[in-house]
């Protein structure tokens, strides 16, 4: 039987299970995907020190690691279902059935969809089924391209797209609705905006950030260019908003409406924009479905993009031998999944082997990596991350209390 499987073979699996093994530990890692590498297999991006982040030569670096460790890696599995037994897990997968001691769930996030009036047509893509093709199969999705959605996730992608020789046209705002919600209101779009003004090379950004302070995302957006900004040289007009993608048997183009600060649109004033394909950027969500399965106790966390199963800083849940790490546990950096990974298994080895003072202080360096980490990530998917995984601790050592003193009385 195995010590530890590892339920993604992205940045956190891989570096969970390199950590387990170091310290001993038999490990495996399933992943449904034909590589190993997760997110970072489209990542490909430039560092404000001049040096490039690329997604694919890291994952194969991990890759590489967690062989050279004796970890067993199998791609193409996928996991249907799992069950706590007296020995550990039982996990139930496309290859069979998998006994195992104790189990991580790495299993990342999954993009959000912004459905609307012609989202079906081919053509009319995720966002990061775009950043995919590029990037990890190098097929140019098309010439040119709208993106619906201005965040993080839709600028950094966008960048992406025209390293691969794709025109992007513009990026534009979703419609506001019961889905699009915030991400249809160009003073909410622009307060998200306002937090990325350190990477703009735009003037008009740089100065909301900078008197961000004093001046409301409101007063910002009414201020906002009408035929927008350019960041990277690609037009973000979040004064304009997607209300149909066209088409006859495949999308053509987007039909847009201009609309006030508050999102409300502006008759009179619609207009299309031809693209050979349509992105739709809806922002990132965690994928818990497995640890719901477990009987994980959940949280919803805004700020962390969603339900999280709650879980401590040591990446432990209130379930015994389940773990979890990276964006399953709220959206963030691949960096941070690292760091978040690595403490997962170190502290998977130091439950299993025994406690020792050794394991104890690598757990300890590990846990400050995570913070020094997460202080220096170069942009925020959120604001007050920090802040909402204190309270996600502090309510995890509630509940553990909660059910001793449960166990004590009966």
């Amino acid at each position: 039987m195995i010590d530890l499987l590892v339920v993604g073979a992205g940045p956190a699996g891989l570096s969970a299970a390199i950590a387990a093994a170091e310290q001993g530990l038999k490990v495996k890692v399933l992943d449904e995907f034909p590589k190993v590498g997760g997110r970072l297999l489209g990542q490909l991006h430039q560092e404000p020190s001049g040096e490039w982040w690329n997604g694919i030569e890291m994952g194969e670096k991990l890759h590489q690691k967690a062989r050279l460790e004796g970890v067993n890696i199998q791609c193409e599995v996928s996991v249907s279902d799992i069950s706590r037994t007296d020995f550990g897990w039982s996990v139930y997968t496309s290859v069979g059935m998998i006994k195992a001691k104790n189990l991580l769930l790495a299993t990342g996030a999954s993009e959000t969809a912004i459905p609307l009036p012609g989202w079906t047509l081919p053509g009319a893509i995720s966002i990061g089924a775009a950043q995919v093709m590029g990037n990890v199969h190098r097929v140019k999705p098309g010439n040119s391209c709208v993106i619906i959605g201005a965040n993080v996730l839709s600028i950094a992608i966008a960048n992406e797209l025209m390293l691969c020789g794709v025109k992007v046209k513009e990026i534009i705002i979703p419609e506001t609705g019961p889905v699009a919600k915030d991400a249809g209101v160009p003073e909410k779009v622009m307060a998200s905006l306002m937090r990325l003004t350190h990477l703009a090379p735009n003037a008009f950004l740089r100065q909301a950030g900078k008197f961000g302070k004093f001046v409301s995302p409101k007063v910002a957006a009414q201020f906002f260019p009408k035929n927008g900004i350019r960041v990277l040289g690609i037009p973000i007009r979040v004064k304009k908003a997607a209300i149909e993608i066209i088409g006859e048997g495949q999308a053509t183009g987007v039909r847009t409406v201009a609309v006030t600060p508050d999102g409300k649109r502006i008759q009179g004033t619609e207009q299309v924009t031809e693209a050979d394909f349509v992105c739709i950027a809806g922002g990132l969500a965690p994928m818990s479905e497995l640890a719901s399965i477990a009987g994980c106790s959940f949280k919803y966390v805004e700020e962390l993009g969603g339900h999280i199963p709650l879980h401590s800083e040591r990446m432990e849940t209130a379930v015994p031998g389940l773990y979890v790490a990276g964006n399953i546990t709220g959206v963030e950096s691949a960096k941070v999944a690292m760091a978040q990974g690595k403490v997962a298994g170190l502290t998977v080895a130091f439950n299993t082997n025994g406690a020792s003072k050794k394991t104890e202080m690598l757990v300890k360096c590990a846990l400050d990596d995570v913070r020094k980490t997460r202080a220096n990530a170069l942009i925020e998917f959120q604001p007050g991350i920090v802040e909402a995984r204190e309270r996600i601790y502090v309510q995890f050592e509630q509940e553990r209390i909660a059910v001793k003193q449960a166990i004590t009385v009966s």
